[in-house]
């Protein structure tokens, strides 16, 4: 079951440990496809309205199989004041082309015409994969309050020809492959989405400021050994499972079991990816 009583200290936990003034909720790692549509409200409810005067962005991800309960969870998300939303590719019936995409997220953003869209371009997990380089083609047209996208695909190819063709800056790349953010940064992505964010949101500040420092040499230490944590943890069998216990031990807040068909990390697992992230020697020596 969801637990909305522990939101707060989560909130607190993620502004005061990991600097990070920006939430994703109702995406991957907080299973909202696994979820019913009451339980994605109260959480999209909660999150808002502990994140106000903490958080800068509380998107909320109400993508989803149905078309009508995607344009109701919009309509909600706008309602209680999201600063943004985010609708996954449907992944059963799924569309071919762009147009079909394009039309089904149009459908969920107008449902909200005063809250900035982004789409949620993640082909490993749905299987729709449509080019985002294409998909932008004034789509704007389509979707005026069209913002940006949540770009989760290790095609950085065309996340460039997206960033290329986004001369004028308008729309926002959030990278979500979190062990490739320094490439999808060089390459012109502007922000970042994603799962490890929870307890290395800290040392990824850290690697963000000495990009923006022209310090390369410092930001891929960063980089590096986030990745060597994530191979670590990859090999022994990583998901969102593992992601919770991994949260759970590092904040102490209880993030739960997942919800089937997901099964919970095992203590053999837990163990091993504390002992491994303890044991790194960060650049700033913690």
């Amino acid at each position: 079951q969801i637990n909305l009583s522990v939101i707060r200290q989560y909130v607190d936990y993620l502004v005061s440990k990991q600097n990070v003034k920006g939430v994703f909720v109702n995406g991957t790692t907080g299973e909202g496809l696994s979820l019913n549509t009451q339980e994605r409200k109260q959480l999209a409810e909660e999150w808002v309205g502990q994140g106000k005067d903490k958080l800068d962005h509380v998107i909320i991800h109400v993508g989803a199989l149905s078309l009508p309960e995607s344009q109701e969870l919009a309509r909600h998300a706008a309602a209680i004041g999201a600063s943004g939303i985010a609708v996954i590719a449907p992944f059963f019936f799924k569309p071919t082309n762009k147009d079909e995409l394009i039309a089904f997220l149009q459908k969920v953003a107008s449902e909200a015409p005063a809250v900035p869209f982004y789409y949620y371009h993640v082909p490993p997990v749905t299987g729709v994969k449509i080019r985002v380089e294409e998909l932008l083609d004034r789509i704007e047209e389509r979707i005026p309050t069209f913002q940006g996208v949540k770009f989760s695909d290790t095609d950085l190819l065309d996340l460039a020809q997206c960033v290329h063709k986004n001369e004028t800056q308008q729309f926002a790349f959030l990278y979500g492959v979190d062990e490739q953010l320094l490439s999808a940064l060089a390459i012109g992505a502007n922000g970042a989405v994603g799962s490890t964010y929870n307890y290395l949101g800290q040392k990824t500040n850290l690697m963000l400021q000495a990009f923006a420092k022209q310090d390369l040499a410092l930001a891929q230490k960063y980089q590096f050994l986030t990745g060597e944590f994530l191979s670590f943890v990859i090999k022994l069998g990583f998901g969102v499972a593992q992601t919770k216990a991994i949260m759970t031990s590092v904040s102490g807040i209880p993030m739960g079991p997942p919800r089937l068909p997901l099964v919970a990390a095992s203590e053999d697992f837990i163990a091993k990816a504390k002992d491994k992230l303890n044991s790194i020697v960060w650049p700033d020596g913690d």
